[in-house]
């Protein structure tokens, strides 16, 4: 199904005033028969007076950055995409399977996202008796896609969600190829984050290969969170182009491991900064011992043999290494 575009005049505007007229025509000639016994002037007159409404069937607005997908008797006959008022043919039906769908995206919300929000009856009411539009908004939209608990490549369980902005390129492909387009794109979003995720871990781990090359690189969730979301992108952009749909971007909004494992992960991300902090520790330490058996030797400051200057090295390693301030005891007697 290829879109056609209609490049109807905008006589919208004409054709009121003109039915209008032949409303108030209509009804002089009703008056006109009647005070004249003219039977026929009174017959034409009920006759458009019970009939002429249907012009006004034909008559459509259309605001920027809007469609209307025209089908007449079934059959699909064109779409109106420019700003304007309009008159088409009066059996015309506007198709829209998505009208009343409302997801967690930009226009389906009252501003508050997922939320609930609280309104009176008669703001209830109202909303009931709403009809739904069935135009098509070629607008970007946003849609907030509810997180999702996925094991990444190690088996971990973890929390995404993302943020996927579109919009309609093709509203016929939309309309006829898909049952419901908004439906539709929700749907290919849950299946492509679930593909992509489960091809990384959530932090850089060894011996794990994300591009598929065969070679282990240092691709993960929390790390590489522009390419993963690129990938989503292209991902759903593949499943949703027969709907007439453009993906222009996607991106992770939350990322964090599932609350059964969360503590357990604190506490290994914890026990890797203590370990790599005590490695740094002992580094310079072991630096700053050298230099001083180094600085004392050069000087010839103090002769050391070999069991005293490992007597120094541990008492100084001791003393950089150790969590607590050390407490110093001075030796006032002979050093042998």
């Amino acid at each position: 199904m290829q879109e056609k575009i209609l490049s109807n005049k905008k006589n919208g505007m004409l054709m009121l005033l003109v039915s209008v007229l032949l409303y108030f025509a209509s009804i002089a000639l009703i008056v006109f028969g009647a005070i004249y016994d003219i039977t026929l002037l009174c017959v034409i007159g009920i006759l458009w007076v019970c009939l002429g409404w249907m012009l006004f069937l034909g008559l459509k607005v259309l605001k920027p950055q809007e469609a209307l997908v025209l089908t007449l008797f079934g059959k699909y006959i064109g779409t109106i995409r420019e700003a304007g008022f309009y008159f088409v043919n009066p059996f015309c039906t506007a198709v829209n399977p998505a009208a009343k769908t409302k997801l967690s995206q930009s226009g389906d919300v009252n501003g508050a996202g997922s939320k609930q929000v609280l309104i009176n009856t008669a703001e209830m009411a109202t909303a009931n008796a709403e009809i739904p539009s069935k135009r098509i908004s070629l607008k970007i939209m946003t849609l907030n896609n509810n997180r999702q608990k996925i094991n990444d490549c190690l088996g971990n369980p973890v929390e995404i969600g993302i943020a996927v902005m579109w919009r309609v390129v093709d509203t016929a492909k939309a309309v006829f190829n898909v049952d419901n387009y908004k439906e539709y794109l929700s749907l290919q979003c849950d299946s492509a984050l679930r593909n992509i995720v489960r091809i990384y871990p959530y932090d850089v781990a060894p011996n794990v290969d994300t591009t598929g090359d065969g070679i282990a690189d240092e691709g993960s969730l929390r790390g590489s969170s522009e390419v993963v979301a690129n990938r989503i992108r292209d991902e759903i952009q593949q499943k949703v182009a027969e709907a007439g749909l453009e993906i222009i971007e996607a991106r992770i909004t939350y990322l964090a491991y599932a609350p059964e494992i969360a503590a357990v992960m604190l506490q290994r991300q914890q026990a890797s900064a203590i370990i790599d902090a005590r490695k740094m520790i002992v580094d310079g330490a072991v630096g700053m011992v050298e230099m001083a058996l180094e600085r004392l030797s050069e000087n010839d400051v103090v002769r050391l043999d070999d069991e005293r200057k490992a007597a120094m090295v541990s008492n100084l390693l001791v003393v950089l290494c150790g969590n607590r301030d050390a407490q110093p005891i001075v030796n006032s007697g002979s050093l042998y």
